[in-house]
C-alpha cells in the first residue's frame, strides 16, 4: 500500500525541514510549503492526504489558509500546529486537529495514523 502524502505548511524552514524528516522516518512521503500561497498552488497541483498547519504564518495566516482549503477540498483533514495553548474558536471550528508543538511527534504521528486507518485512504485534494 502507497504511503500517505502529508502537506506541511510553516514559513520556518528548520521547522519544515525537522517535520519533514520525522514524518517521513514513521513512513510518511512529506511535501512542504513555505507559505500559504505556495500551498494553495501545490494543492492544486498534486493530491495530498492530509494538511499539517502552522498557525502563526506569514502574510495568508492560518484561518484565511483553512477556510480556503475548507472550501475547496472540504472532506481533507487539516492538523493545526501551534505553540500557543489557547486559540481564537473560529480557527478551530475550520480544522480537524490541534496539536501542540511541545507535543510533536508523540501527539501527531498517532493522530495522523488513527484518521488513515479510519478511512483506508484520505480523501485525495488536487489532481491525480
Amino acid at each position: 500500500m502507497e504511503s500517505p502524502t502529508l502537506l506541511c505548511i510553516d514559513d520556518l524552514p528548520q521547522a519544515l525541514e525537522l517535520r519533514k524528516a520525522t514524518l517521513e522516518s514513521h513512513g510518511y512521503c512529506v511535501k512542504i510549503a513555505s507559505s500559504s500561497y505556495a500551498a494553495m498552488k501545490m494543492l492544486e497541483e498534486s493530491s495530498v492526504a492530509a494538511v499539517l498547519l502552522e498557525y502563526k504564518l506569514e502574510g495568508m495566516d492560518a484561518e484565511a489558509v483553512a477556510c480556503h482549503i475548507k472550501q475547496r477540498f472540504p472532506d481533507l483533514p487539516i492538523i493545526l500546529l501551534s505553540a500557543y495553548s489557547e486559540l481564537p474558536e473560529r480557527i478551530l471550528w475550520l480544522v480537524d486537529e490541534y496539536v501542540m508543538k511541545s507535543e510533536l511527534p508523540e501527539r501527531l504521528v498517532p493522530i495522523i495514523e488513527r484518521a488513515y486507518k479510519a478511512q483506508a485512504t484520505f480523501p485525495r485534494a488536487g489532481a491525480a
